[in-house]
């Protein structure tokens, strides 16, 4: 699997939105996106390759209490999006950045939150003491990798939002339920997986 997932990296991708399964929403093209990069972080568990995932705090002003990759919008001082995933993952869990190697990037997915996040899949190669930034995650945890890229774990739910019902994937493990974005994302590389 972690072969085939990381083979699927070149697989030319359509970008993703929080809009994919709700036809007849219009996006505007004077809508403007901020850009976003979020780490998929993965590791060996007792020979399990696994992905780093938080979930939110519930104070936050965007996806309060969501289950989410390390990551966050571009600073100005970040020379690109991917120093941007590498930032916030440090600040998010204390990943520090010389433990991280990059291997590729996932398509674009634009949120409801209008920004643009890039997807940035990297390998932790050391041990790192994992720290919660106080205030922005409540909780930092692993997903084995096979469970999040075996489409048959997936599934579509719905709830009204802003008035009209919104579709979205799911892709649950343990208590933990992985949806929205987090989910969409993982979808997208489940499925390129599945084309190598």
């Amino acid at each position: 699997m972690f072969e085939r997932a990381i083979k699927a990296l070149e697989v030319e991708q359509n970008s993703s939105s929080d809009f994919d399964l709700n036809a007849g929403i219009v996006l505007t093209e004077s809508r403007r996106l901020r850009p976003a990069g979020v780490l998929i972080a993965l590791t060996k568990i007792d020979d399990e390759w696994s992905v780093y995932l938080t979930k939110r705090s519930s104070a936050l002003k965007h996806h309060p209490g969501q289950i989410a990759f390390p990551g966050g919008k571009q600073d100005p001082s970040d020379a690109d999006i991917t120093a941007t995933a590498l930032r916030e993952a440090r600040e998010e869990i204390g990943l520090p950045q010389e433990n991280v190697r990059v291997l590729g990037q996932l398509s674009s997915h634009e949120t409801v939150t209008s920004f643009t996040m890039k997807p940035i899949v990297a390998l932790v190669e050391a041990d790192f003491q994992v720290t919660p930034e106080p205030g922005e995650v409540d909780e930092v945890f692993t997903v084995p990798l096979s469970h999040v890229l075996d489409p048959k774990n997936f599934s579509v739910q719905s709830r009204r939002w802003q008035g009209r019902m919104r579709s979205y994937y799911t892709v649950p493990y343990g208590p933990n339920y992985i949806w929205g974005a987090t989910a969409r994302i993982l979808r997208g590389w489940a499925d390129a997986t599945q084309t190598v």
